[in-house]
Order: structure tokens, then sequence, then C-alpha cells
């Protein structure tokens, strides 16, 4: 059962070890925590629908509720506060494209506004009705969910847009095939929402990003169906599957994807590495990408976030044996984790792997075998988890991320990672910070910085603490030229710094392409631009 006030299901914890506590503590002071509104508290408080009734619609208000939050801290605060800024006036569960359609007429003749739902992991306010003075239909893909056609010739699979990621590859593997798609939300998120969003998965420097996997598909629009044929390449002109990737539900709703699948690997192993400092280990990772090895993933930690998981691990004996070990060897104080992945034949992953060892050689790094790499690939997708228990320790976590070229890297760490640890100064308060390196590329790198900090008396201060963070820290990655988003994607939270990165013609041209097939402006309104 999916949880209803925080991430994932709810029969899965991720306790924070107390030497973690301790740690957290020791940052920040002890946690303040608070009372959450009960489930029952919290439908109650749903208004009623502003629809009439239809054999498409569900008034149900728990799942309303459910389907007007994502899972931002925003969205958090509000649904444990029992303060939701808006809800969506009924949810549609479509089964077929003609249902779709219907839905898209409905809204029309209703003068309702319709936001796309995938798996509802949103964490950049995508699925936010609040402020419309309007009814709001959320329409929810997941009855598109099977896999319609399969090409293992011709390397290609098309699945329902609803697809949830464990169903994709439960139904590639059994043919020997993957998709190779793992964000973190991955056990929830959609193949569609994906698509929507321009996601970014784990081992994306293996089997690419989702604008490298997604060849074609369908969309249903307000003006009829576009259709975008799966070529495995064209110089027809624009492209119009480039408009659809990373729209987050503004032309319409994403019904059918055709993506690009791979063989499985004979071979897919995880290791780690420590260096003594962060500069030698980001010119070893930046070795790495530009050396075109066959590596599946790249995750490095700075300092801070080396120090902090090691402390969430628990320490024990083996922290303290490790510790010591890389004290001998060199790598003490402000030492850097490297996590890498690889994938493919054995005879081609046993060259990436000794080359891969000898980069890291070179720039001082000390080798720590396959525990670390396989401890994480057994957790990568716990870890979120977390957030509910730091919540209920008193403690509000989020995370942020961008990407720049290789020489703007160390400044915008620096720069984002200020901004977010001075910002409650004011307040007496501090914020604790980290960062890693989650998607190297041969020019340039992504930031992924996390920061947690104390909640407050209220909701209402709790999110004011929230705001003066995510403001301060975007306005340093806008100073820095970095995108406001590498793989969360734009929604809410993003869009007053997308002009910053598009420019005021860029940011036309995107508009027209909204309105060129949602003219009056019923899909997912407010996202992207006002």
């Amino acid at each position: 059962m999916r949880r209803w006030n925080g991430w994932g299901d709810e029969t899965v914890t991720l306790d924070v070890p107390q030497s973690a506590v301790e740690f957290i503590q020791s940052k920040l002071g002890k946690g303040r925590p608070v009372r959450d509104v009960t489930r029952e508290e919290a439908v109650a408080a749903v208004p009623p629908s502003r629809l009439t009734d239809h054999a498409l619609l569900d008034k149900d208000p728990y799942g309303r509720l459910r389907h007007s939050i994502g899972e931002s801290l925003p969205d958090m605060i509000a649904v444990r506060g029992g303060n939701i800024p808006g809800y969506v006036d009924a949810v549609a569960n479509p089964a077929t494209d003609d249902e779709v359609r219907q839905v898209l007429g409905l809204a029309k003749d209703t003068g309702a506004a319709v936001i796309p739902y995938g798996g509802g992991t949103s964490v950049v306010g995508h699925l936010d009705p609040g402020g419309l003075d309007r009814p709001v239909i959320s329409l929810d893909m997941g009855r598109h969910s099977a896999m319609l056609e399969f090409d293992g010739k011709g390397c290609l699979a098309t699945f329902g847009a609803g697809i949830a990621g464990p169903d994709i590859e439960a139904n590639l593997r059994a043919k020997g095939f993957t998709l190779g798609h793992y964000p973190q939300s991955w056990e929830l998120s959609t193949l569609g929402g994906w698509v929507a969003s321009r996601s970014s998965g784990q081992f994306s420097l293996g089997y690419g990003r989702i604008e490298s996997l997604f060849i074609g598909g369908a969309m249903e629009t307000p003006l009829g169906r576009l259709e975008m044929l799966p070529h495995p390449a064209s110089a027809g002109g624009p492209s119009v599957k480039e408009a659809v990737l990373g729209s987050e539900g503004r032309m319409g709703v994403i019904t059918r994807c055709t993506v690009k699948i791979s063989p499985l690997p004979e071979v897919e192993e995880f290791y780690g590495a420590f260096f003594p400092d962060q500069d030698r280990a980001m010119a070893a990772v930046r070795e790495m990408a530009q050396a075109g090895l066959n590596l599946t993933m790249l995750r490095l930690s700075l300092p801070m976030e080396t120090e902090t998981s090691l402390n969430l691990s628990g320490g024990g004996q083996s922290i303290e044996i490790l510790k010591k070990y890389l004290e001998w060897r060199g790598v003490r104080r402000d030492m850097c984790m490297l996590l890498y992945g690889i994938c493919g034949s054995k005879v081609r992953a046993h060259w990436t792997i000794k080359a891969a060892k000898a980069i890291i050689r070179h720039h001082a790094g000390v080798g720590v075998g396959q525990t670390p790499g396989r401890k994480w690939h057994k957790d990568r997708f716990r870890l979120p988890y977390v957030r509910n228990n730091l919540w209920e320790l008193g403690y509000a976590a989020d995370t942020l991320e961008t990407a720049v070229p290789w020489k703007d890297v160390t400044r915008t760490v620096g720069a984002v990672e200020k901004a977010l640890r001075t910002g409650l100064e004011h307040l007496g308060e501090k914020v604790h910070v980290f960062t890693h390196l989650s998607h190297i590329y041969s020019n340039g790198s992504s930031i992924y910085t996390s920061y947690v900090f104390r909640l407050g008396a209220d909701p209402a201060e709790t999110l004011e603490r929230w705001r003066i963070l995510k403001t301060a820290a975007s306005r340093a990655l806008v100073e820095c030229r970095g995108t406001i988003s590498h793989q969360h994607g734009v929604g809410l939270d993003h869009k007053h710094y997308l002009p910053a990165e598009k420019g005021p013609l860029g940011m036309d041209i995107i508009k027209a392409q909204c309105r060129a097939v949602d003219p009056e402006g019923m899909m997912n309104p407010g996202k992207l631009f006002d």
C-alpha cells in the first residue's frame, strides 16, 4: 500500500541508526518533532468537488487527496500539516486512448484543467492544482500499463505510458532484454512521466538518458492525436519528439512510448574507491568519462557526503577498519568516495575494470573492492525512505540538482553549498549540506546537493525555511549559469528560473509550442511557465 503522507510503500522503513542520529544532532541540534494530521483528518478537509458526476470521473475524497500532491518537500509539509493548497476535483482512470480523448473533451466542455498523473513522484510541484480558479481533473494513466509491441531484432519495445519501472523490466527481462533506466523513483514512477520530465537514470552513463531511449510514441492533445514514428534517425525538419520530451503535461497526455532496449549484459558489477581529496577525485572521474570506458555509472561523493554516508550506514567495526586502512593508505579527513559500475560482455567488462582501476591509481585513489558498490546497489531505491524517518525525528530533508561544464563544477558546488549552509543563519538555525556528482559526462557533470534542517514550530514556519533555502540555492545556480534542473524537471518550483536558462525568445518558442496544441491552456496550467 502506498504511503499517503510520505515516500513509498507504507510497509517499508529505513531506520536511522543511533550513530547517525547523534551525527545529525551534532550538526543541527536536537530535532523538533511535530504532530502530523491523521489520514481521517486529511480526508475530512477535502472540499466538495466542483464537477458533476460522470462515468469517467471518480470523486472519492481520498483519491482526490492523493492525486493533489506529489513527493516534493512542500508537498510533504502540506499533507502532514493538513494545509494542502488545492485539490483536484476528480480523478479519471481511462483504460483506452479513446477514453483519454473523452476525458479531454469533457474537460473542454466543462472548462476544467487536466493534470496528467503517472506515479505521483514529482519533487518540483508538477501535480499541484492550487490557485486555479476552475475545476481540475487528474488524469491517471495507471491503466495504460501493458507492453504493446516487442521487436527484439530491432531492439525496440512499445509500452503504455502508465507502466512503472519494475513492470517494464519484468516484461523485458523475460525476453532477455533491459531498458536500463533507473531513476531513484524507479519503483513508483512511470515511463510517460520519465519522458514528460526528461528523466535521467542511475545507469544513464551506460544506457543513456530518457531522451536517447525514447524513440517514438503517441500523445493525446486537446486538438487531436500526435504520432511520433520510431525512425532510427531523421533529417525531416525540427523534431516534434524533442518538443514532447520535457513538456511536463503542458502539450497533452503521453499515452504510448516506443523505447530502445538492450540485451541483458553478461556481467554487471559495482565497485568502490576512495580519494584523498576532492580535486584528485574529480580529475579521476573526468578522465574516466573522457576515456570512453564502457561504464554504467560513476557516482562521486564529495567530502561532506562521504562523511555523512559513512555515519548513516551505522558505523560499526567494519567502518572503523575501513577508515584505519584508508588512513594507512594516505586517505584521511577530506576523502571522497567513488562508486562505479560496469556492464556488458565478460571480455569487455574485464578490460573496462582494468582501465578504470588504472585511472583511479593514477590519481591516488584506493580501491576497496565490490562491497560498497553492492551495498549501494542493494539499497539504492530505499534511500528516499530516510526522509520519512528524519521528519519523525524533527528534521526536514530535500535535494536539488544541476549540471555545468567541468570548468564550473567546483565553483558551482561551493556557491550552492554556501547559499544553503548560511541560508537560515538569521534565524539562528544551521543547515547540513552535502553533495555528490551523480552523472558524469565528458564535457561536464551533474551536481546533486542534499540538505537537512530542523522543522519549524508549525508547517508555515517549516515551509518558509524551505522557501528561503530553495530561493538562495536557485539564485546561486543561475549566477553560476547552471541548468535549473538536470533530472527533476521544472514544475512550479523551478519555473521562475527557467527564463534565465532559455532566454526570452526561447521561452516564447516553448509557449508557442504548447499553445499550438492547447490554445485554451487547459493542460497542466502554471507549470513550466505562467
